[in-house]
């Protein structure tokens, strides 16, 4: 059967001096599947963008901050991830420059800016910290990685550089 994911952006914004990285506790809407996690920036590619737009829309709605200076880091295939079992293809982002002062927050939650060193500290998926990693490493190689979920669990991880 074909992939026919729905299509996402998630970006990871570190602070002018790399030091830390802004995070959305979603901390505000008890059904939300991300509920209590502390997730990347980000959203559903809309019908007419690329991805490069759409990560830069998701980060200025969902910050305040517009996107400078970005790199596609990777991406990750999760099938059957969504509320519904549905799949889900991300464009996995690092942002290293921005305009702008970050807001509170918004409708789903809460932002804070998070020390690196304390980064996996905080309550987010348990399958994000395999490929969290990469984000913030130096190797220039994108990563692209399957993380196939059934039940709302991670069943496996594999991936190329």
């Amino acid at each position: 059967m074909p992939l026919t994911p729905i299509i996402a952006t998630l970006a990871y914004v570190l602070s002018p001096d790399g030091g830390s990285v802004l995070l959305l506790h979603r901390d505000k809407r008890p059904g939300d599947i991300h509920f209590g996690k502390h997730v990347g920036l980000g959203g559903r590619v809309e019908r007419d963008e690329d991805v490069l737009t759409g990560v830069k829309r998701e980060v200025e709605e969902e910050s305040g901050l517009i996107a400078q200076r970005l790199s596609l880091r990777g991406t990750v295939s999760w099938p059957g991830f969504g509320k519904g079992g549905e799949d889900w293809f991300g464009f996995v982002f690092r942002v290293d420059a921005f305009t702008g002062e970050a807001h509170q927050g918004n409708h789903e939650g809460t932002l804070s800016w998070v020390p690196r060193e304390r980064l996996y500290d905080v309550p987010m998926w348990a399958s994000d910290r395999q490929w969290l990693p990469m984000v913030f490493d130096d190797d220039p190689r994108p990563f692209h990685g399957v993380m196939p979920y059934h039940d709302g669990e991670m069943v496996s991880w594999s991936y190329l550089r």
